[in-house]
């Protein structure tokens, strides 16, 4: 094999061994099994047809006998999962006892009413059902847990606690899902590593308390992979700019530290194996302290090969010794696959392994000096090679996320190494401690800064198709287009197109971005199953009314409307499809007022409501039929509910808070989630003429209790219907659009064209839609 082609065979191992456990996790065992064996003889048969090319031959081999171990370790671990003994009691729902061992930090459920959830990832050792012996076994599970008690836990700490059985989500190795009714009972402590490793991570939280929220929340997630006080919105600009693997530890944080430690050793005359040892030592017991993520163990895999190398004096080949790292984790933990964290931290390492030196070469050949080119070529390496995951994610491509991590890199290393030295003092010398991670805060507060600047960029990220087939079509352009970039006259024509094409639509982009639509005065956002509607009030300012079922996505359409103040929340009832992301509207704004209907129910609902009021300091008011407010050239109106209504299909719904705003000559009714019984009502009291609008806001996501009476009244010119993709309820109802259009109104729903306005352009009533609804 030429030496100038980078050793593959083994690499095609590990994408067979990939590929096979990703298909695997969707089989049974025994399929997994019999895909196994079919893998194992193909890997035969190819060896015998492909002799006469010996580097095919090999790679086919390789990917075959990679698809056979990968089929095989899966539909063991498969196995455990699908035990008769324990798949019995999931099935049936049964009530256990339950003792385990936890296996990583609990996590707060975020985005959901009543009280805090924590949502661990534990190991069951056994199950112990009511008048039945104990089941015992070795199994993955997931607790979801209300108590306080689980936010302390480490992971190996053993517990037992009693709950309920439920089936796991389809593609993972876990057994079961807990739901915990009881309260943790420790079992012994954990083991000294994990509780020396809890008291440094509890104390880089104490020594960042006092910096600023952002850069306080992103220190312990850049060195740890805290991210328990790591703020969601700037958790949302990272993942707009392409800086995501910033926000929690990954490979970047283990070079250095290990880097460090090299730097440090050979400053004596230490040897080989002794060089190795303190590396492996600093290794383990960083990734002790950071947690067993993807990224990290990836990281650590690839760290301990490359020790081994260190210690025999010869060092491994890049590319065999990441498809080494990345296959023994596969069949070690064959969840793996299926874990997008693991495979973009794999593909940036391939792409510095593969690209980055070829272009960095490039670069220098064509005079660029070595530092720019070594700087150039590491982040669109890792950026070419992640696009097609990133892209099958998010539905985009991202042409901001080369030079933002460009200008990031000088920033990072003294970050990472600040926050280590916060945590490792913080145990002896809290106030060094304090220090440290204060100084550590200035390099954080840049990444904040450029994550803030990248995310607001016009035309930084260009849509794309999502899921597996946009992944695929990006993966098969960009191979295409790096073997086609090998010729010199390829690489002149691409340039000039590409240059074409930004000086051609960059400033389109620019000029005209799009969304959201001049003269807008009304948007439904486009939220999942739920409601979030937002009045236009002046220049970043407006009126939403319900928040959406969780707050990323609130959020998210708030900024892009540039809403930076609202006027007042108005809340049309309390279920979480229209509260559960009320923390989203208070990111970043100030509230003037929450406002809220008078029926209490549910208690849950209207707690999490006032919960996120008064931590912005504002209390929740009642409005019933009569309520009125005005701003900036916005009226609004409560038109019900008329009547109190009780016994009916759901209260709070048919109590939901009727609205009617106006804005620009045009009128909008909102209906909340009101079903028959109060629109109805609503009809009787205030008869046809009094329920005249321009616009509707469809009920209850159009779901099929609707009075025929009302549609009729309101005869509305543009219907939106807020409603998530593939929902379970069959909503929006097809008999009930289809009454709406006939009657003459464009209908337009989030769950078919993502965030949909009605807009104002010269005097007439008109539509916009943005076009991304959510998966």
């Amino acid at each position: 094999m030429s030496e100038a082609v980078p050793d593959l065979r083994l690499a095609g191992f590990t994408v067979g061994l990939w590929l096979a456990a990703l298909g695997a996790l969707h089989l049974s065992a025994g399929w997994g099994m019999v895909a196994g064996a079919g893998g194992l003889g193909c890997a035969a048969v190819l060896a015998g047809a492909l002799r006469s090319v010996a580097v095919v031959r090999w790679i086919g081999v390789a990917v075959a006998l990679g698809a056979g171990c990968g089929a095989v370790a899966t539909a063991a671990r498969m196995s455990v999962r699908e035990a008769p003994a324990l798949s019995v009691l999931v099935e049936s729902g049964a009530t256990v006892r339950a003792a385990l061992v936890v296996r990583d930090d609990p996590r707060l459920l975020t985005g959901t009413a009543g009280p805090p959830t924590f949502v661990v990832a534990v190991a069951l050792e056994s199950v112990t059902a009511e008048d039945a012996p104990p089941v015992r076994l070795s199994a993955r599970a997931l607790v979801l847990g209300a108590d306080p008690g689980w936010r302390g836990l480490l992971p190996g700490q053993r517990v037992t606690v009693t709950g309920r059985l439920l089936p796991p989500r389809p593609g993972d190795l876990r057994a079961a899902v807990l739901s915990a009714r009881t309260p943790p009972v420790p079992r012994g402590r954990p083991s000294w590593a994990q509780r020396g490793a809890g008291v440094l991570r509890a104390g880089l939280q104490r020594a960042c308390e006092p910096l600023p929220d952002d850069s306080g929340g992103l220190l312990p997630g850049l060195v740890v992979g805290d991210t328990s006080r790591l703020d969601p919105a700037l958790e949302e600009d990272f993942r707009a700019t392409g800086l995501t693997h910033l926000t929690a530890v990954s490979g970047t944080n283990v070079a250095i530290v290990l880097g460090v430690v090299l730097f440090v050793v050979r400053r004596f005359p230490a040897g080989p194996v002794v060089c190795a040892v303190l590396c492996a030592v600093a290794l383990a017991g960083f990734v002790i302290l950071a947690r067993p993520s993807p990224s990290v163990i990836r990281a650590g895999a690839m760290g301990a090969i490359g020790l081994l190398g260190l210690a025999g004096g010869r060092p491994r080949a890049a590319v065999p010794a990441l498809a080494a790292g990345a296959a023994a984790l596969l069949i070690a933990d064959p969840e793996l696959a299926a874990d997008p964290g693991f495979a973009l931290s794999v593909l940036a390492t391939a792409g510095l392994l593969l690209l980055a030196p070829v272009w960095r070469d490039g670069l220098r050949r064509a005079g660029c000096p070595a530092g720019v080119a070594e700087a150039l070529a590491v982040p669109a390496a890792a950026q070419v090679a992640c696009g097609p995951v990133v892209a099958a994610i998010s539905g985009t491509v991202s042409l901001i996320s080369v030079p933002a991590n460009l200008v990031v890199v000088p920033a990072i290393a003294p970050a990472t190494l600040l926050g280590v030295s916060a945590a490792v003092l913080s145990p002896v010398w809290p106030a060094a401690a304090e220090f440290t991670a204060w100084l550590g805060h200035w390099p954080a507060e840049w990444l904040v800064l450029v994550a803030h600047i990248g995310a607001r960029v016009p035309a930084g990220a260009l849509p794309w198709p999502d899921g597996a087939a946009g992944g695929l079509l990006l993966a098969g352009l960009t191979v295409a287009v790096l073997f086609a970039a090998r010729r010199a006259i390829v690489r002149r024509l691409a340039t000039v197109v590409a240059l074409g094409v930004v000086l051609g639509a960059l400033p389109v982009r620019l000029l005209s971005p799009g969304w959201p639509p001049p003269g807008w005065f009304v948007v439904a956002c486009a939220v999942g199953q739920g409601d979030a509607v937002v009045l236009a009030a002046g220049a970043g300012r407006a009126v939403v009314v319900d928040a959406g079922p969780e707050p990323n996505a609130v959020d998210r359409c708030l900024r892009r409307l540039g809403v930076r103040e609202v006027a007042v929340l108005v809340v049309s009832h309390f279920h979480v499809d229209h509260i559960g992301g009320v923390e989203g509207v208070f990111r970043g704004r100030r509230v003037g007022a929450v406002i809220g209907p008078a029926w209490p129910e549910p208690a849950s609902g209207r707690a999490a409501v006032e919960k996120a009021a008064a931590q912005a300091g504002v209390a929740v008011g009642v409005a019933a039929a009569g309520w009125a407010y005005a701003v900036g050239g916005l009226r609004l109106e409560a038109l019900g509910p008329i009547t109190v209504m009780r016994g009916t299909n759901s209260d709070p719904n048919n109590n939901s808070l009727i609205l009617r705003a106006w804005a620009d000559g045009r009128s909008v009714l909102l209906l909340g989630d009101a079903e028959t019984e109060e629109q109805e009502d609503l009809v009787a009291g205030l008869g046809t003429a009094g329920l005249r609008a321009d616009v509707l806001k469809v009920a209850h996501h159009g779901s099929s209790l609707q009075a025929t009476a009302l549609l009729d009244a309101v005869r509305p010119a543009v219907a939106l219907v807020s409603v998530g993709r593939d929902n379970d309820y069959g909503h929006p109802n097809a008999g009930v659009i289809g009454r709406i259009a006939r009657g003459g109104a464009r209908v337009l729903r989030t769950d078919e064209s993502g965030d949909v306005a009605a807009v104002v352009v010269e005097g007439r009533l008109a539509v916009a839609v943005r076009g991304d609804p959510p998966s």
